[in-house]
């Protein structure tokens, strides 16, 4: 139900000025509902993009369709993980042929891996390239590299996924078209008293748990995924605006900065670019349990984490990967950051003082396990066990 149903109607509100948008689009709203691509709403949306360029600003566009455009030129096509990537192959030129015959600036494609975002080179690389896409006038559409991606590395839905690009190129706010016009109290098609949330401050549980519900056939997402991804966005200065994909009288709107949806404003100042990428690259899987001490120490005293704090190493991983630091019982997470020791020699040092780790070892990367500078402490939200639908980006 959209906001063309008065019953249900989101207020008018003015959106926040900004110059850098990322834009994602839903599988559901590049359908013609015969399994192939349909232009209706994309037209909408490509005007919409056109008339921000008329004003000067950039947009880069994340945008599904590739899976079920791939889907609708075969038949019989299945679904497990090897012809899911080889729909995505099939299907990524024509979608990205549907949005070049809709936007007059050439379309370029970008697809991102899991560890393109967790390596910082090739993360800051990626950076580099989008960013230069923008200076030279074309349209950045980006994908996870789904033909290649197996499913324990996948950065998962593209709500998340268009999170991590607004924090790669430092955007002002992320635009994310839906079937709706926006977060609702209950499901506005089967709770009458389902009423419109225009604005949240604060993504709490109870704000979780109006989301609930599946995408339908030809998402991986929903409401629920978009509130993640504006959790992200919000922890990293980024604005958020929701928004109904099917209501052209909404996108027009929104090109005149009049939002007809939910809008979710960025929590506090934006984290140094370093921070982000600690905060959000993908884990190894990996993981540190330290003391009592050893926690009050990092939390408290801003420290390095010694080997003589670590109590258990979990997981196999190298020097330079990505780690959660746990607690000595329990699966809240402390911290993360970069380990500078391999999981096997980290056993080995586990509990001893800095001073013994050449003798132990036969060598001595760094007397810290985790330098203060390669560390992020999280707080209890971020902190909480989260499914593991993505990763959590970027800087």
């Amino acid at each position: 139900m959209t906001s063309t149903h008065s019953e249900h109607a989101f207020p008018v509100q003015p959106m926040p000025r900004w110059q850098r948008a990322v834009l994602k689009v839903g599988s559901s709203l590049l359908t013609d509902g015969k399994g192939g691509l349909g232009k209706r709403n994309a037209a909408a949306l490509a005007n919409m993009i056109a008339r921000f360029r008329d004003q000067g600003r950039e947009v880069l566009l994340v945008s599904s369709g590739a899976v079920a455009a791939g889907r609708g030129l075969l038949a019989n096509s299945g679904a497990n993980l090897a012809q899911r990537q080889a729909l995505a192959a099939i299907g990524q030129t024509p979608m990205l042929a549907l949005w070049q015959g809709l936007v007059e600036q050439p379309v370029a494609q970008v697809l991102l891996s899991h560890d393109d975002l967790r390596n910082r080179r090739r993360y800051l690389n990626a950076r580099a390239t989008l960013r230069e896409l923008l200076r030279i006038g074309a349209l950045p559409i980006v994908n996870e590299n789904d033909t290649v991606a197996v499913d324990e590395l996948k950065l998962g839905d593209n709500d998340n996924l268009a999170a991590v690009v607004a924090s790669l190129v430092d955007a002002d706010v992320l635009l994310i078209a839906t079937d709706t016009a926006g977060l609702y109290t209950g499901h506005p098609g089967h709770d009458p008293a389902a009423v419109p949330v225009p604005r949240i401050e604060e993504i709490t549980h109870d704000i979780m748990l109006m989301a609930q519900g599946g995408a339908g056939s030809l998402g991986t997402g929903g409401m629920y995924t978009k509130l993640e991804a504006a959790t992200k966005t919000a922890a990293a200065g980024i604005d958020t605006a929701l928004f109904c994909g099917h209501d052209a009288d909404a996108i027009a709107a929104l090109a005149d900065d009049r939002l007809h949806g939910t809008f979710i404003p960025a929590h506090g100042d934006r984290l140094v670019a370093r921070k982000m990428w600690l905060r959000h690259t993908p884990p190894s899987g990996g993981a540190i349990r330290i003391d009592a001490g050893a926690a009050a120490a990092l939390s408290e005293q801003g420290a390095s984490l010694l080997p003589g704090g670590v109590i258990a190493v979990e997981g196999d991983f190298n020097r330079d990967a990505m780690v959660d630091v746990l607690p000595a019982e329990g699966h809240r997470r402390l911290a993360r950051g970069l380990v500078q020791y391999q999981s096997s020699d980290l056993q080995r040092i586990a509990g001893c003082h800095s001073s013994e780790i050449a003798s132990v070892l036969g060598f001595n990367n760094c007397h810290s396990v985790i330098r203060r500078e390669d560390m992020v402490l999280l707080s209890a939200a971020a902190a909480a066990p989260t499914p593991e639908l993505f990763m959590e980006n970027c800087e």
